[in-house]
Protein backbone atom coordinates (compact mmCIF):
# COMPACT_ATOMS: atom_id res chain seq x y z
CA UNK A 1 0.00 0.00 0.00
CA UNK A 2 1.50 3.59 -0.90
CA UNK A 3 2.08 5.45 1.84
CA UNK A 4 1.50 8.94 -0.43
CA UNK A 5 -1.87 7.69 -0.46
CA UNK A 6 -1.86 6.89 3.41
CA UNK A 7 -0.72 10.08 4.02
CA UNK A 8 -3.14 11.71 1.27
CA UNK A 9 -6.06 9.78 3.35
CA UNK A 10 -5.25 10.96 6.50
CA UNK A 11 -4.75 14.63 6.01
CA UNK A 12 -7.97 14.85 3.88
CA UNK A 13 -6.53 15.85 0.98
CA UNK A 14 -8.07 13.07 -0.71
CA UNK A 15 -11.73 14.37 -0.58
CA UNK A 16 -10.15 18.10 -0.64
CA UNK A 17 -9.16 16.99 -4.44
CA UNK A 18 -12.55 15.67 -4.72
CA UNK A 19 -14.00 18.57 -4.02
CA UNK A 20 -12.01 20.66 -5.77
CA UNK A 21 -12.65 18.54 -9.14
CA UNK A 22 -16.62 18.88 -8.72
CA UNK A 23 -16.05 22.88 -8.31
CA UNK A 24 -14.33 22.81 -11.46
CA UNK A 25 -17.35 21.23 -13.13
CA UNK A 26 -19.22 23.80 -11.51
CA UNK A 27 -17.26 26.65 -14.00
CA UNK A 28 -19.64 25.01 -17.24
CA UNK A 29 -22.67 26.50 -15.56
CA UNK A 30 -21.07 29.69 -14.79
CA UNK A 31 -19.16 29.87 -18.55
CA UNK A 32 -20.03 33.91 -20.29
CA UNK A 33 -21.82 31.36 -23.24
CA UNK A 34 -24.02 29.34 -20.96
CA UNK A 35 -27.85 30.20 -20.55
CA UNK A 36 -28.23 33.05 -17.41
CA UNK A 37 -31.82 33.11 -17.20
CA UNK A 38 -32.81 31.32 -13.29
CA UNK A 39 -34.30 28.05 -15.02
CA UNK A 40 -31.44 26.98 -16.96
CA UNK A 41 -29.01 28.11 -14.01
CA UNK A 42 -31.08 26.09 -11.67
CA UNK A 43 -31.08 22.77 -13.74
CA UNK A 44 -27.58 23.15 -14.45
CA UNK A 45 -26.64 23.06 -10.64
CA UNK A 46 -29.31 20.47 -11.32
CA UNK A 47 -27.68 18.46 -13.56
CA UNK A 48 -24.34 18.75 -11.49
CA UNK A 49 -25.43 17.28 -8.72
CA UNK A 50 -27.59 14.00 -10.42
CA UNK A 51 -24.46 13.40 -12.88
CA UNK A 52 -22.15 13.38 -9.70
CA UNK A 53 -24.59 10.80 -8.36
CA UNK A 54 -24.43 8.54 -11.30
CA UNK A 55 -20.61 8.76 -11.48
CA UNK A 56 -19.90 8.17 -7.58
CA UNK A 57 -22.65 4.88 -7.80
CA UNK A 58 -20.60 3.75 -11.13
CA UNK A 59 -17.14 4.59 -9.89
CA UNK A 60 -17.21 4.75 -5.96
CA UNK A 61 -19.78 2.02 -5.21
CA UNK A 62 -19.95 -0.44 -8.12
CA UNK A 63 -16.52 0.03 -9.47
CA UNK A 64 -14.82 -3.62 -8.98
CA UNK A 65 -14.77 -5.39 -11.85
CA UNK A 66 -14.06 -8.50 -9.79
CA UNK A 67 -17.65 -8.62 -8.86
CA UNK A 68 -19.80 -6.85 -11.35
CA UNK A 69 -22.94 -5.11 -10.69
CA UNK A 70 -25.81 -4.31 -13.71
CA UNK A 71 -27.40 -0.59 -12.84
CA UNK A 72 -29.02 2.16 -14.22
CA UNK A 73 -27.02 5.14 -13.86
CA UNK A 74 -29.05 7.53 -16.12
CA UNK A 75 -32.78 7.14 -15.41
CA UNK A 76 -35.75 9.52 -14.63
CA UNK A 77 -33.82 11.49 -12.50
CA UNK A 78 -30.23 11.69 -13.66
CA UNK A 79 -29.75 12.39 -17.45
CA UNK A 80 -26.69 12.93 -19.51
CA UNK A 81 -25.55 13.57 -23.16
CA UNK A 82 -29.35 14.07 -24.38
CA UNK A 83 -30.39 10.50 -22.77
CA UNK A 84 -33.62 8.53 -24.40
CA UNK A 85 -36.53 8.86 -23.10
CA UNK A 86 -37.34 5.00 -24.66
CA UNK A 87 -34.54 3.52 -23.27
CA UNK A 88 -33.59 1.71 -20.01
CA UNK A 89 -30.12 2.24 -19.56
CA UNK A 90 -27.42 -0.59 -17.53
CA UNK A 91 -24.08 -0.31 -16.91
CA UNK A 92 -21.32 -2.39 -15.14
CA UNK A 93 -17.83 -2.41 -14.45
CA UNK A 94 -15.59 -4.96 -16.51
CA UNK A 95 -12.29 -5.79 -17.31
CA UNK A 96 -11.01 -7.33 -20.36
CA UNK A 97 -8.50 -9.11 -17.44
CA UNK A 98 -11.32 -11.27 -17.21
CA UNK A 99 -14.20 -13.12 -18.41
CA UNK A 100 -17.65 -12.78 -17.94
CA UNK A 101 -21.24 -14.19 -18.23
CA UNK A 102 -24.88 -12.33 -18.86
CA UNK A 103 -27.55 -14.80 -18.47
CA UNK A 104 -31.20 -14.33 -17.70
CA UNK A 105 -34.80 -13.70 -19.79
CA UNK A 106 -35.15 -11.89 -22.94
CA UNK A 107 -38.44 -9.77 -22.24
CA UNK A 108 -40.76 -8.89 -24.55
CA UNK A 109 -38.96 -5.18 -24.97
CA UNK A 110 -38.71 -4.03 -28.57
CA UNK A 111 -35.09 -3.73 -29.04
CA UNK A 112 -32.01 -4.44 -26.81
CA UNK A 113 -28.26 -3.60 -27.39
CA UNK A 114 -24.89 -4.55 -25.77
CA UNK A 115 -21.71 -2.84 -25.90
CA UNK A 116 -18.12 -2.74 -24.58
CA UNK A 117 -16.08 0.24 -24.16
CA UNK A 118 -13.04 1.44 -23.03
CA UNK A 119 -11.93 4.98 -21.71
CA UNK A 120 -14.48 7.92 -20.32
CA UNK A 121 -15.05 11.22 -20.12
CA UNK A 122 -11.96 13.58 -18.76
CA UNK A 123 -9.77 10.73 -17.56
CA UNK A 124 -7.78 11.08 -20.76
CA UNK A 125 -6.44 8.02 -23.26
CA UNK A 126 -8.75 6.69 -25.96
CA UNK A 127 -12.59 6.22 -25.88
CA UNK A 128 -14.66 4.16 -27.95
CA UNK A 129 -16.68 0.66 -27.95
CA UNK A 130 -14.31 -2.61 -28.38
CA UNK A 131 -17.30 -5.01 -28.95
CA UNK A 132 -20.67 -4.81 -29.74
CA UNK A 133 -24.09 -7.95 -29.62
CA UNK A 134 -27.14 -6.80 -31.38
CA UNK A 135 -30.32 -8.11 -30.30
CA UNK A 136 -31.62 -9.55 -33.63
CA UNK A 137 -27.90 -11.60 -33.79
CA UNK A 138 -28.56 -12.52 -30.31
CA UNK A 139 -29.43 -16.75 -29.98
CA UNK A 140 -32.52 -16.99 -27.67
CA UNK A 141 -33.71 -20.16 -25.57
CA UNK A 142 -37.31 -21.29 -26.16
CA UNK A 143 -37.89 -20.54 -22.84
CA UNK A 144 -36.85 -16.96 -23.25
CA UNK A 145 -33.46 -17.45 -21.31
CA UNK A 146 -30.22 -15.45 -22.45
CA UNK A 147 -26.76 -16.26 -22.04
CA UNK A 148 -23.72 -14.30 -23.37
CA UNK A 149 -20.14 -14.53 -22.40
CA UNK A 150 -17.57 -11.85 -22.49
CA UNK A 151 -14.46 -11.97 -23.28
CA UNK A 152 -11.27 -11.42 -25.60
CA UNK A 153 -11.49 -14.61 -27.46
CA UNK A 154 -14.31 -15.66 -29.65
CA UNK A 155 -16.46 -18.09 -28.23
CA UNK A 156 -19.39 -19.82 -29.65
CA UNK A 157 -22.72 -19.04 -29.52
CA UNK A 158 -23.56 -15.62 -27.63
CA UNK A 159 -20.19 -13.53 -27.54
CA UNK A 160 -19.83 -9.85 -26.51
CA UNK A 161 -16.08 -8.51 -27.63
CA UNK A 162 -13.71 -7.27 -25.02
CA UNK A 163 -9.98 -6.02 -26.04
CA UNK A 164 -7.50 -5.77 -23.09
CA UNK A 165 -8.32 -2.24 -22.51
CA UNK A 166 -12.35 -2.71 -21.83
CA UNK A 167 -13.35 -1.57 -18.56
CA UNK A 168 -17.21 -1.00 -18.90
CA UNK A 169 -20.12 -2.65 -20.51
CA UNK A 170 -23.69 -0.67 -21.73
CA UNK A 171 -26.87 -2.32 -22.13
CA UNK A 172 -29.63 -0.35 -23.81
CA UNK A 173 -32.78 -1.91 -23.88
CA UNK A 174 -35.79 0.38 -26.59
CA UNK A 175 -39.27 0.67 -25.79
CA UNK A 176 -41.62 0.67 -28.69
CA UNK A 177 -44.43 0.58 -26.39
CA UNK A 178 -43.57 1.49 -22.37
CA UNK A 179 -46.96 0.36 -21.21
CA UNK A 180 -47.22 -3.31 -22.45
CA UNK A 181 -43.27 -4.24 -23.41
CA UNK A 182 -41.35 -6.17 -20.63
CA UNK A 183 -37.91 -5.00 -20.06
CA UNK A 184 -34.85 -8.25 -20.05
CA UNK A 185 -34.49 -9.56 -16.92
CA UNK A 186 -30.76 -9.92 -16.45
CA UNK A 187 -27.66 -11.01 -14.75
CA UNK A 188 -23.44 -10.09 -14.90
CA UNK A 189 -20.87 -12.65 -13.25
CA UNK A 190 -17.25 -12.88 -14.02
CA UNK A 191 -15.86 -16.71 -14.40
CA UNK A 192 -13.54 -18.48 -12.75
CA UNK A 193 -13.98 -15.39 -9.78
CA UNK A 194 -14.63 -16.59 -5.75
CA UNK A 195 -17.17 -14.21 -6.31
CA UNK A 196 -15.23 -11.65 -3.49
CA UNK A 197 -14.96 -8.08 -4.13
CA UNK A 198 -11.15 -6.61 -3.65
CA UNK A 199 -10.59 -5.11 -0.21
CA UNK A 200 -11.34 -1.14 0.30
CA UNK A 201 -7.52 0.49 0.68
CA UNK A 202 -6.30 3.96 0.84
CA UNK A 203 -5.21 3.49 -2.90
CA UNK A 204 -8.53 2.53 -3.96
CA UNK A 205 -10.81 4.99 -2.23
CA UNK A 206 -8.25 7.93 -3.73
CA UNK A 207 -8.13 6.37 -7.42
CA UNK A 208 -11.76 5.81 -7.24
CA UNK A 209 -12.68 9.45 -6.11
CA UNK A 210 -10.09 10.94 -8.56
CA UNK A 211 -11.57 9.06 -11.44
CA UNK A 212 -15.25 9.89 -10.18
CA UNK A 213 -14.61 14.05 -10.10
CA UNK A 214 -12.57 13.71 -13.46
CA UNK A 215 -15.37 12.28 -15.46
CA UNK A 216 -18.11 14.22 -14.18
CA UNK A 217 -15.95 17.32 -15.10
CA UNK A 218 -15.39 15.32 -18.14
CA UNK A 219 -18.94 15.03 -18.89
CA UNK A 220 -19.83 18.43 -17.70
CA UNK A 221 -17.54 20.06 -19.81
CA UNK A 222 -17.95 17.95 -23.31
CA UNK A 223 -21.38 18.28 -23.56
CA UNK A 224 -21.85 22.11 -22.52
CA UNK A 225 -19.19 22.25 -25.69
CA UNK A 226 -21.81 20.23 -27.74
CA UNK A 227 -24.44 22.66 -26.78
CA UNK A 228 -22.43 25.39 -27.42
CA UNK A 229 -21.80 23.86 -30.78
CA UNK A 230 -25.57 23.10 -31.93
CA UNK A 231 -26.34 26.89 -30.80
CA UNK A 232 -24.52 27.87 -33.87
CA UNK A 233 -27.18 25.99 -35.90
CA UNK A 234 -30.45 27.13 -34.17
CA UNK A 235 -33.97 25.20 -35.10
CA UNK A 236 -32.07 22.75 -37.63
CA UNK A 237 -31.23 19.25 -37.41
CA UNK A 238 -28.02 18.62 -39.20
CA UNK A 239 -26.58 15.30 -38.95
CA UNK A 240 -23.93 14.53 -36.31
CA UNK A 241 -20.59 13.17 -37.02
CA UNK A 242 -20.65 9.39 -36.40
CA UNK A 243 -17.18 9.29 -35.37
CA UNK A 244 -18.05 12.20 -32.83
CA UNK A 245 -20.69 9.83 -31.55
CA UNK A 246 -18.81 6.33 -30.90
CA UNK A 247 -16.08 8.35 -29.26
CA UNK A 248 -18.84 9.41 -26.84
CA UNK A 249 -19.77 6.18 -25.96
CA UNK A 250 -22.45 5.98 -28.88
CA UNK A 251 -23.96 3.11 -30.24
CA UNK A 252 -22.51 2.56 -33.74
CA UNK A 253 -26.37 1.33 -35.51
CA UNK A 254 -27.47 4.25 -34.24
CA UNK A 255 -27.58 7.73 -37.02
CA UNK A 256 -27.82 10.90 -34.94
CA UNK A 257 -29.25 14.47 -35.45
CA UNK A 258 -28.20 16.85 -32.79
CA UNK A 259 -29.62 20.39 -32.91
CA UNK A 260 -30.86 23.88 -30.88
CA UNK A 261 -33.89 25.31 -30.69
CA UNK A 262 -35.26 28.32 -29.71
CA UNK A 263 -38.68 29.80 -29.81
CA UNK A 264 -40.50 32.54 -28.58
CA UNK A 265 -43.80 32.16 -26.71
CA UNK A 266 -45.96 32.51 -30.00
CA UNK A 267 -44.01 30.32 -31.87
CA UNK A 268 -43.68 26.80 -32.86
CA UNK A 269 -40.64 24.61 -34.91
CA UNK A 270 -42.24 22.61 -37.57
CA UNK A 271 -39.90 19.14 -38.12
CA UNK A 272 -40.93 17.60 -41.31
CA UNK A 273 -39.57 14.19 -42.44
CA UNK A 274 -40.33 10.98 -43.79
CA UNK A 275 -38.83 7.98 -41.44
CA UNK A 276 -36.48 5.44 -42.91
CA UNK A 277 -37.29 1.99 -42.90
CA UNK A 278 -35.33 1.19 -39.52
CA UNK A 279 -35.31 -0.85 -36.15
CA UNK A 280 -37.06 2.19 -33.99
CA UNK A 281 -36.83 6.10 -34.02
CA UNK A 282 -37.64 9.23 -32.05
CA UNK A 283 -37.44 12.61 -31.74
CA UNK A 284 -36.50 14.31 -27.95
CA UNK A 285 -36.98 17.58 -26.59
CA UNK A 286 -33.66 18.42 -24.17
CA UNK A 287 -32.77 21.45 -22.18
CA UNK A 288 -29.06 23.48 -22.25
CA UNK A 289 -27.57 20.85 -20.77
CA UNK A 290 -28.52 17.70 -23.12
CA UNK A 291 -30.79 16.56 -20.30
CA UNK A 292 -34.01 14.88 -21.54
CA UNK A 293 -37.07 16.86 -20.46
CA UNK A 294 -39.38 14.86 -17.94
CA UNK A 295 -40.74 12.27 -20.32
CA UNK A 296 -42.86 10.93 -17.26
CA UNK A 297 -45.33 13.69 -16.82
CA UNK A 298 -45.12 15.46 -20.49
CA UNK A 299 -44.88 14.77 -24.13
CA UNK A 300 -41.91 15.45 -24.62
CA UNK A 301 -40.87 12.60 -27.13
CA UNK A 302 -42.69 11.01 -30.17
CA UNK A 303 -41.20 7.57 -31.36
CA UNK A 304 -42.74 5.07 -34.68
CA UNK A 305 -45.46 4.10 -31.92
CA UNK A 306 -46.40 6.85 -30.86
CA UNK A 307 -46.59 9.57 -33.93
CA UNK A 308 -49.20 9.70 -36.09
CA UNK A 309 -48.19 9.48 -39.73
CA UNK A 310 -49.11 11.62 -42.73
CA UNK A 311 -49.49 10.50 -46.45
CA UNK A 312 -46.38 8.67 -47.63
CA UNK A 313 -45.10 7.56 -44.18
CA UNK A 314 -44.83 11.16 -43.59
CA UNK A 315 -44.51 12.41 -39.84
CA UNK A 316 -44.66 16.32 -38.87
CA UNK A 317 -43.64 17.10 -34.79
CA UNK A 318 -44.11 20.24 -33.48
CA UNK A 319 -42.44 21.68 -30.91
CA UNK A 320 -44.28 24.70 -29.05
CA UNK A 321 -45.49 25.96 -25.54
CA UNK A 322 -48.99 25.22 -26.83
CA UNK A 323 -50.84 21.93 -28.27
CA UNK A 324 -51.50 23.61 -31.58
CA UNK A 325 -53.93 20.91 -32.45
CA UNK A 326 -52.30 18.75 -35.34
CA UNK A 327 -50.57 15.62 -33.42
CA UNK A 328 -47.04 14.77 -32.31
CA UNK A 329 -47.14 17.91 -30.45
CA UNK A 330 -43.62 18.08 -27.80
CA UNK A 331 -44.25 20.39 -24.89
CA UNK A 332 -41.86 22.75 -24.04
CA UNK A 333 -42.46 22.68 -20.72
CA UNK A 334 -41.49 26.55 -20.09
CA UNK A 335 -38.26 26.63 -21.88
CA UNK A 336 -37.60 29.02 -24.39
CA UNK A 337 -34.00 27.15 -25.86
CA UNK A 338 -32.34 23.98 -25.60
CA UNK A 339 -31.16 20.67 -27.50
CA UNK A 340 -33.08 18.11 -29.19
CA UNK A 341 -32.36 15.16 -30.93
CA UNK A 342 -33.91 12.80 -33.92
CA UNK A 343 -32.55 9.43 -33.91
CA UNK A 344 -32.73 6.21 -36.25
CA UNK A 345 -31.29 2.46 -35.22
CA UNK A 346 -30.07 0.23 -38.23
CA UNK A 347 -31.67 2.48 -40.51
CA UNK A 348 -31.78 1.77 -44.12
CA UNK A 349 -31.10 5.00 -45.18
CA UNK A 350 -30.87 8.54 -43.32
CA UNK A 351 -33.26 11.48 -44.63
CA UNK A 352 -32.66 14.88 -43.49
CA UNK A 353 -35.39 16.27 -41.74
CA UNK A 354 -36.41 19.81 -42.80
CA UNK A 355 -37.45 22.17 -40.31
CA UNK A 356 -38.68 26.00 -40.10
CA UNK A 357 -40.56 28.64 -37.64
CA UNK A 358 -43.81 29.75 -37.73
CA UNK A 359 -46.04 31.33 -35.57
CA UNK A 360 -48.28 28.97 -33.39
CA UNK A 361 -51.85 29.56 -34.85
CA UNK A 362 -50.20 29.17 -38.49
CA UNK A 363 -49.21 25.35 -38.06
CA UNK A 364 -52.66 23.94 -38.68
CA UNK A 365 -52.86 25.94 -42.07
CA UNK A 366 -49.55 24.53 -43.46
CA UNK A 367 -49.05 22.15 -46.02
Amino acid sequence: MSNDSIERLMSGAVWSDFCETLKMAGQNILRESSPKDPLDRAEGYRYLSRITRAIVEAFVENSDPKTPVLFRPIHETAKMGADNPDNYYQYASISGEYEYRITGTRGTIHHIAFGTYKGNYGIGGAQGETGYLDGKDMITGNDGTVDIILSRSEKKGNWLPMKSETSSLIIRQTFADRKSEKIADLRIERLGGDGKPSPMTAEKIEQNLTIASKIVLGAATLFTNWAEGFSKHENELPKFDPSTSLAAMGDPNICYYHGYWRLEDDEALVIDVVPPVCECWNFQLNNHWMESLDYRYFPVWVNQYTAKYGDGGSVRIVVSKTDPGTGNWIDTVGHRHGTMLLRWVKAEHHPQPATRVVKINEVKHLK
